[in-house]
Order: structure tokens, then sequence, then C-alpha cells
């Protein structure tokens, strides 16, 4: 009942005797519930118009669906054609970096143990990364550092 809790819902009443009296508020309910009548049977007055004028191959439109969220919520995520639940429920990411992380290490040469120390981006009590060291100590004097593509 549009969220309104018992002890508000007493709130109202009581301040609705309190403005229009206890003489008038009968009057004041029936002509609000006629007027709120009104407006939902001009509502469905035009609704109906307006799905009569769109033709029979819009009977089962509803005005609802022009609401964004319902129209993504009705079209794309109850019909899944595509399978697309299997698909992101099949993702374990976790697994996924853990697995990357295994083949970064391999690519460059390190062990387990050192992963940790790499990954954190520094050797035991330096304060440069592990992969500068290596190339810092490969290197002969005037000679370049190889071309990194991926860097670039």
């Amino acid at each position: 009942m549009l969220d309104i809790g018992p002890l508000e819902l007493i709130t109202l009443i009581v301040l609705a005797v309190l403005i229009f009296g206890p003489d008038k508020l009968p009057k004041m309910i029936q002509d609000v519930s006629r007027t709120l009548r009104k407006i939902r049977q001009f509502s469905e007055n035009a609704k109906e118009d307006i799905r009569s004028e769109l033709g029979p191959e819009f009977k089962d439109f509803e005005f609802e669906d022009l609401n964004p969220k319902t129209f993504v919520r009705k079209h794309v995520l109850e019909k899944d054609e595509l399978g697309l639940k299997e698909i992101r429920n099949g993702f374990d990411f976790k697994s996924e970096v853990a697995e990357m992380a295994e083949v970064t290490d391999t690519a460059h040469g390190r062990t387990a143990s050192s992963s940790s120390t790499a990954s954190t981006g520094s050797s035991s009590g330096s304060g440069t990364p592990d992969l500068l060291k290596k190339r810092e100590s490969g290197l002969q004097p005037g000679e370049r550092p190889p071309y990194d593509a991926d860097a670039t």
C-alpha cells in the first residue's frame, strides 16, 4: 500500500480529521476517490484507443514495456536464446587469473616461489623490480635493450 506503515496511516488519518474536520472529511474522501476513478478510466480508454490504432499485431502490447528497464528485462534477460546465462555461469574468474599468473611466470622464467615476490613488484630488499634487474644485468655496454611490442 504505497509503502506506508500502520503508524504512518494513523498519522495521516488524524491529520486529515484535523485539517478538514470530521463533518467535511467523508465528502473529501468521496471527491478524491471519484477523481481517482475518472483518471484511471481516462487512462484505460487512452490505452485502448492506442492499441486499436496500432492494429492487431500489437494486441498484447503493454505500455509498461516502454520503460527501458522493463524492456531489457523482458527481451534480453528472460529470453536466453543464445545461452548467455550458461556462458556467464561457466566462467571462474579466480581460476582464470591464477592460470594467467602461471603462464606469465613461466614466460618470464620465474618459479612459483619467486612469483610472489615478483607480483609485489620488488625482489628481496631492493626497490628495483625483478624484470628490470634481469634486463640490466643481461645488457652489454652500449647494447640497446630488446624491442618489446607489447609495451608500445
